[in-house]
């Protein structure tokens, strides 16, 4: 399994826009019902930076196939103060997943 964690920080005036467009993204996500993807979407203290992250198989990653996931990276850099940076992980531990 390939694991990412993705983290940016949104305008302010932007969060409520960037949320809509996750929230999408699950609607999806929960109609399509990929079985071989763990995801999750985490919005910190301050607000305005947000976490993903996500495991799915090795070169079929099924988020890159939904229409509300290609609408949320549509405009993602004009969206974002710190454009999103992607950490490929190695997990050593984990209980009950995220």
């Amino acid at each position: 399994m390939k694991k990412v964690i993705v983290r940016y920080k949104v305008k302010a005036e932007k969060v409520l826009e960037n949320e809509k467009l996750v929230k999408e993204v699950y609607k999806e996500l929960h109609q399509q019902a990929p079985h071989d993807l763990s995801y999750a979407t985490y919005k910190l203290e301050d607000g305005l930076t947000f976490i993903h992250v996500a495991a799915h198989p090795e070169g079929n990653n099924p988020l890159a196939g939904l229409q509300a996931f290609k609408n949320f990276q549509k405009d993602i850099k004009d969206r974002c103060d710190e454009g999103p940076v992607v950490h490929h992980v190695e997990e050593i531990g984990s209980y009950r997943g995220h």
